[in-house]
């Protein structure tokens, strides 16, 4: 998964957020994260819901029963930066709950019908995180 994941963002950083396979199309960011234990800088490309001026992510790990790395680095360090086409910004990650969140989810697996394949994949209530200007 590293290997895919280095190629992406090459592919994203030298073609100004674009990239084919299977993210072509899609709205697709670079997220930064700080190891919540190692203090280790990480980048992962993720699908994002475009919200007013804010990105939403999912902690979908495909459907598994475990949350990504990054979210657990987001729960520790919210304060981080995203690379989306050219532009590196500043957000705060904040995670949301209840109806906010289910239909958030909805609308991304409305659009995307993998995030709604990840949903019955797995047993846990997939995590919806908001990044937005400090």
């Amino acid at each position: 998964m590293a290997d895919f994941n280095e190629q992406i963002i090459a592919e994203f950083r030298s073609n100004h957020g674009k990239v084919g396979g299977p993210f072509e199309g899609a709205p697709l960011l670079l997220l930064h994260s700080v190891g919540a234990r190692t203090g280790t800088e990480r980048v992962s490309p993720l699908m994002y819901l475009p919200n007013d001026d804010t990105y939403v992510i999912f902690a979908s790990k495909a459907g598994a029963d475990s949350n990504p790395d990054w979210y657990h680095n987001l729960k520790a360090n919210p304060d981080t930066t995203i690379e989306v086409g050219d532009k590196t910004l500043s957000v705060v990650a904040s995670e949301v709950k209840g109806a906010e969140r289910d239909e958030l989810y909805r609308r991304q697996a409305d659009l995307y019908s993998g995030f709604a394949d990840y949903e019955k994949k797995t047993s846990r209530v997939i995590p919806v995180v908001v990044l937005a200007a400090p």
